[in-house]
């Protein structure tokens, strides 16, 4: 009989084996047997948890997601400034968390992303990140410019962002985060001030 309170523990262990594995041998290579030497346990103990390996992925995505959330609610929290722009920065600054762009971390989105194209539920995964990501900036964006041109500069600002973070993962010296940070935020002040930034008082309208 399992421990008491052993699960998140367990849990964790093969989410962080999962990311180890492939970060080692790409996602096709990592098999369960790989995944559960990494962990150290049997491979029964993935199937008992996640019902085998396409469950697996799909929660160290979830587990990623989570991170970079919580990487960016942390910044926004920690906001003296209550601007758009600071608000934006931190999402900014979020994206390229330590979290999100260690090795074994970075070579799991990339896994991701390829597989949501043939996943379902990863696919519904991507969906939702992408929209969460494009509706906190549109949100920011619409205090400072019309509805039509936050939409375009939230859509730009995200393809900036995951096409920093894309480009940078398949280097082969791994992702330079504070140069891409750099580059995010020095775009986002060129669109602040292509827009004037001047605050509106309504933001009624829905994106």
């Amino acid at each position: 009989m399992p421990k008491v309170g052993m699960e998140p523990i367990r849990r964790e262990q093969l989410i962080n084996a999962t990311m180890a594995a492939i970060d080692e041998v790409g996602l096709a290579e990592a098999t369960v047997m790989r995944i559960a030497r990494h962990a150290g346990v049997s491979a029964g103990i993935i199937s008992h948890y996640f019902g085998g390996k396409d469950g697996l992925l799909e929660a160290t995505m979830r587990q990623i997601l989570t991170d970079l959330n919580h990487a960016i609610s942390m910044r926004r929290h920690a906001l003296e400034d209550n601007t758009p722009r600071a608000h934006i920065g931190a999402i900014i600054e979020g994206n390229f968390d330590r979290t999100q762009v260690t090795g074994p971390a970075a070579k799991t989105w990339l896994a991701f992303w390829a597989s949501s194209m043939h996943k379902p539920m990863l696919q519904r995964l991507q969906n939702v990140n992408d929209r969460r990501l494009y509706t906190n900036l549109c949100h920011q964006f619409r205090q400072v410019m019309p509805r039509a041109d936050a939409r375009n500069a939230a859509r730009g600002l995200a393809a900036m962002i995951d096409g920093l973070w894309l480009r940078g993962a398949l280097t082969p010296e791994g992702l330079d985060a504070d140069e891409a940070r750099h580059l995010a935020h020095n775009y986002l002040d060129q669109l602040l001030a292509y827009h004037g930034c001047q605050p509106r008082a309504s933001m009624t309208e829905t994106y």
